[in-house]
């Protein structure tokens, strides 16, 4: 088996068909599986699989596990050289998934790979990527970028996204990932239930050795944040439990990986970050919807420590 194609779907069954589609014009010279696993979806995901795509594997969750998890499920189940996983909300070109294993089959010290991703009308968006700490996050989040020229920021401007470029992470909307590096490294962290999973994979790739590479001979359509999207309405907790997922990922992220002084240090330049937001907002006379909002987000990521017993464990 060359290649082993991996989809989570939580009520996405509007997106997954043309997804599907592109995915199986996209390399047809490649002996290739496509796995589809459901997060316990409410609008019929997993019988549009069933009856429409049968040539599919599924693998149904009686809950929502979150992407990390069932990412983990179909990856101990891929049979392929390759993994690549895809998030229903992309729409790959057609010679994405050709060119893409071409390269990688070129490059034995290329672990994981992404591809130039815009969005529906044209725009690129952010697809290659360095790592997070805290001082890199409270710039971007205060707005002072332009001040700290020297700083390496989560996503660079100015370059020309036209040659091929060694980061530290790729987005996992699409991530492709030799069978070799994850018999290495392991699979995902559970602890993460939605976002940074992709961020400290890369992370424990490169610090096995892998090189993290962006390609840009190719192309992803990505319907940006229609998954994300569909996870929030869906469990009737909306933007506020998209915001809370993310908060908690981050926290678990910087315990884990800068230990518990940069996880504090990240809690006190976060809450710095709301307050310089906060600031502005007061010399533009329309602070106080921005002062509630900040307030409330500083609450979350310090009530999130208590739950998440000091960044070690997740909330569900």
């Amino acid at each position: 088996m060359d290649l082993s194609i991996i989809l989570v779907s939580y009520n996405t069954a509007d997106l997954l068909a043309q997804c599907l589609e592109r995915l199986r014009a996209a390399a047809p010279a490649l002996q290739r599986e496509i796995i589809v696993v459901d997060n316990a979806s409410h609008d019929r995901s997993a019988e549009l699989i069933r009856t429409q795509h049968p040539e599919c594997r599924l693998i149904e969750n009686r809950e929502n596990l979150g992407f990390g998890r069932a990412n983990n499920q179909a990856l101990r189940a891929a049979s392929g050289r390759y993994v690549l996983l895809v998030n229903p909300d992309v729409l790959v070109e057609p010679d994405s998934i050709a060119k893409t294993v071409a390269y990688m089959e070129a490059h034995p010290a290329c672990g994981i790979l992404g591809v130039r991703l815009v969005g529906p009308d044209g725009r690129l968006q952010p697809s290659a990527r360095y790592f997070p700490t805290p001082w890199n996050v409270f710039l971007q989040r205060a707005g002072l970028e332009r001040f700290f020229k020297g700083t390496r920021t989560i996503d660079e401007p100015g370059w020309d996204h036209a040659s091929v470029r060694h980061c530290d992470w790729v987005p996992g909307c699409f991530y492709l990932v030799r069978k070799a590096l994850i018999d290495q490294v392991g699979l995902f962290d559970p602890r993460f239930f939605l976002y940074y999973e992709e961020v400290d994979h890369c992370r424990a790739a490169k610090k096995a050795g892998w090189e993290v590479v962006f390609y840009p001979g190719t192309s992803a359509v990505h319907l940006q944040g229609q998954s994300a999207l569909h996870e929030g309405e869906l469990t009737h907790s909306g933007h506020a439990e998209i915001i809370e997922l993310r908060t908690e990922s981050e926290l678990l992220y910087f315990r884990k990986n800068h230990g518990i002084a940069g996880m504090l240090m990240h809690l006190l330049l976060a809450s710095l970050a709301a307050a310089i937001l906060v600031l502005k907002r007061l010399l533009k006379r329309n602070a106080p919807p921005e002062l509630g909002a900040q307030a409330r987000q500083v609450a979350l990521a310090w009530s999130l420590v208590r739950r998440t017993a000091w960044g070690t464990r997740p909330t569900r």
